[in-house]
């Protein structure tokens, strides 16, 4: 009998080793994702965005394309609201394309080398390259990283949670997360290509404009100029209260200012988006890419500006720091009521 629990025990502590010696460290994996993301020549990936704002979470398509090295298509559309934005980056610069409006921005930037990027598979490894902090475990399908963001204003959303799939070692999700721990995004990731191919043209500006707009007409966002007037939830915790809301006609329609005052005081300015017959020449914007979640930004240090569903917005404030803007900016798409 004792010689029968010598072997067992034996047998148990040899599987046990089997199993540690098999069992990747923190190092490993890290080691393994950096090969990976060195090694890709490009990829196409799918995901869903969840971004929680207001009462309602507002969920969006997330169509990912990468060419090595800076080859760059993000597209986020929002069936619901039959709209959609892309963020281009080629050998002309850094775009965002609003096809509903005909309307394409060019901007002066790195993106999106700059900051983190949710959404996109050489980013998340960066970002668990540069915390020397980070947390690692593992699951039965997973490999699960915590890490600290790298957004130009990490204040509001300073943590996020990683997990890649053991199998191929693709992302699985990211959840990015606020002071207290909450998610207030959220990156479900549904498949990914890593021996994509791609045309000379898949990331040409104008090609990827008509193709876009093809897919959803320009007359779906624009109307007789009338829009409901949005109010920022955030902005009593900042500091502001509304002292004012005045609304003046233009050749478009109309132009509502609302004037917060208090500790943090700051301008909201909304209007009527109008489209362009052609494009001929993108705009070029002064300013940093910001990325709202449901929308792209352009922000300076006392502005950040932004369209979504058919409307423009602009922010402004000597007192509001970007972290805040930002805060605010967000709160603005979920508030209906003041």
């Amino acid at each position: 009998m004792k010689k029968k629990l010598v072997v067992l025990a034996a047998a148990m502590l040899a599987i046990v080793m089997l199993a540690a010696c098999g069992a990747k460290s923190q190092e490993d994996v890290l080691k393994d994702l950096s090969a990976k993301a060195e090694d890709m020549k490009g990829y196409k990936a799918k995901a869903k965005m969840t971004l929680q704002v207001g009462d309602e979470p507002q969920t969006y398509d997330v169509d990912i394309w990468h060419n090595d090295p800076n080859y760059y298509r993000v597209n986020l559309s929002n069936p619901a609201k039959e709209q959609s934005q892309m963020i281009l980056r080629n050998d002309e610069g850094v775009f965002v394309l609003t096809p509903a409006l005909n309307k394409s921005f060019k901007f002066e930037s790195d993106w999106p080398n700059n900051s983190s990027q949710a959404y996109l598979f050489e980013s998340l490894v960066e970002d668990i390259k540069a915390d020397k902090d980070a947390k690692f475990t593992a699951t039965d399908k997973h490999y699960v990283f915590e890490t600290a963001t790298r957004y130009q204003n990490s204040q509001m959303l300073p943590s996020q949670e990683i997990s890649f799939n053991k199998k191929d070692l693709t992302p699985a999700s990211v959840k990015v997360m606020d002071a207290d721990r909450n998610a207030l995004v959220t990156v479900e990731f549904s498949k990914m290509d890593t021996k994509a191919a791609f045309d000379k043209n898949d990331f040409d500006m104008k090609k990827n404009m008509t193709g876009a707009q093809l897919e959803m007409p320009v007359t779906a966002a624009v109307d007789d100029g009338e829009f409901t007037v949005n109010y920022p939830l955030a902005a009593a915790e900042n500091g502001a209260e509304l002292v004012e809301e005045k609304e003046v006609k233009t050749d478009d329609g109309k132009r509502v200012v609302l004037t917060y005052d208090g500790e943090k005081s700051f301008t909201l300015v909304q209007e009527k988006s109008t489209d362009v017959p052609a494009v001929t020449v993108s705009t070029s914007v002064n300013g940093e890419i910001q990325d709202l979640g449901f929308t792209i930004a352009a922000m300076t240090d006392r502005t950040i500006a932004w369209t979504y569903d058919g409307v423009d917005y602009m922010l402004a404030s000597n007192d509001l720091t970007p972290d805040e803007m930002t805060e605010i900016a967000r709160s603005v798409q979920g508030s209906m009521v003041k």
